[in-house]
């Protein structure tokens, strides 16, 4: 057993989390009801992670902020762009791909329960009270607009705190970033819960029946991923910019990938933008920042599901109403944390632009949720380490035009 433990150390966490997807699958398909109680470890794993990952950002953004000096240089302006820029891309790619590969579905699932808002007003007057949510009250919703709100005031107003306070904030900073990483070392035991339970409950057949869709969805994900992103990154940074993005992919996208949380992804992205050598008092706001709303497969999610659910009842579409629809999809992505549910609540908002009644739409939302094990876990991927590139996009973009060397 001794030495079972020490192999299992020297194995990469990838390795580890790909060792227990294969478990739980084959688990789930040979052995369904003597094994149902690993569920429980998937349960656990999730809920570890939703607990810890608010009082993580919380902490981070709170300490990034109290120990900016005054004067000190960032590219926070050029970073928010980015990001505009990334989630706006996808959805018009995802538009696009729509009219070229047409997908229709049958709307025989639905989603009981949820409520979707009733149009961009809502949404946008949603996001603001949550911005100023009671901080405890956001902190137990896991409201991450309203975290970030709150921590970037406190951080703020602590500026001027003794230094004891400040290291006392940072102290915690780093104990909640350390429990996060206990937390994703556990991950090959949740996910293999994770996949246990959903092949279990809803069989493989549930995936394979919505093929032609996943493969759109997922395909404009790694497009944006490895055409899109790369121009753009190209265009700040003119050099090769796909040792970066396969870097952030492969350290960052891969672990996203298994745990579906940008905000607890955050440890990871810090610890990567550390190893290639980014100025900390920039990404310790921009990564928070980014796993709140740098959200380009959201805006995939939300465009391919909303034009699906028009190619299924036929409604002609305009290009200008196409380009309506990246241009929501993007605000509606950039919103969805302020938002229960994701993603997938705000497709009635996109599909309300073309007249698609509630009630159709809810449907649409159903089978997001069918597939959303894939869904979320590419959607998260593509989030989360476009945080990571955009926030090192920015400072390389500073270092070329100040002639130092990009790694």
């Amino acid at each position: 057993m001794s030495n079972l433990l020490k192999t299992w150390k020297r194995i990469s966490l990838v390795q580890q989390i790909i060792i227990g997807l294969i478990i739980g699958i084959v688990l789930a398909i040979t052995l369904p009801d003597v094994a149902r109680p690993i569920t429980i470890l998937g349960t656990l794993f999730v809920s570890a992670l939703k607990a810890i990952a608010p009082i993580l950002v919380f902490f981070l953004v709170m300490s990034a902020i109290s120990q900016h000096k005054h004067g000190q240089h960032t590219n926070m302006k050029s970073i928010i762009i980015l990001y505009l820029l990334g989630t706006f891309f996808a959805g018009f790619v995802a538009v696009v791909a729509s009219f070229i590969f047409p997908v229709s579905l049958t709307l025989s699932a639905s989603a009981e329960g949820v409520s979707p808002p009733g149009g961009i007003t809502e949404v946008l007057a949603s996001l603001l009270l949550n911005i100023v949510d009671n901080p405890i009250k956001a902190l137990f919703n896991a409201n991450y607009i309203g975290i970030l709100s709150w921590s970037i005031l406190l951080g703020a107003a602590l500026k001027s705190a003794p230094e004891s306070t400040k290291k006392m904030i940072s102290d915690f900073s780093d104990a909640t970033s350390t429990i996060v990483r206990w937390v994703i070392s556990l991950a090959p035991l949740g996910i293999m819960g994770l996949v246990f339970e959903s092949i279990a409950t809803n069989g493989l057949e549930s995936l394979l029946s919505y093929g032609k869709l996943l493969i759109l969805l997922i395909g404009c994900m790694l497009f944006v991923a490895l055409a899109v992103n790369p121009i753009i990154v190209y265009l700040y940074i003119r050099k090769n910019p796909y040792p970066l993005v396969l870097k952030c992919l492969k350290d960052s996208g891969i672990t996203a990938f298994f745990t579906r949380s940008s905000a607890a992804n955050i440890p990871v992205n810090m610890s990567l933008c550390e190893r290639l050598g980014l100025d900390k008092d920039t990404y310790s706001v921009s990564i928070p920042l980014g796993a709140t709303v740098n959200m380009a497969g959201a805006a995939v999610t939300i465009s391919v599901l909303t034009l699906a659910a028009v190619n299924t009842l036929e409604i002609q579409v305009d290009i200008a109403t196409a380009l309506i629809l990246s241009v929501l999809s993007a605000i509606s992505a950039a919103g969805a944390s302020g938002v229960a549910g994701g993603s997938l609540l705000l497709i009635p908002l996109a599909c309300s632009l073309f007249g698609i009644p509630n009630e159709i739409a809810i449907k649409v939302v159903g089978v997001g949720f069918i597939i959303g094990v894939l869904q979320d876990s590419f959607e998260t991927a593509l989030n989360s380490s476009s945080d990571v590139l955009f926030t090192a996009t920015a400072e390389f973009s500073e270092w070329r035009k100040e002639g130092r060397k990009i790694p």
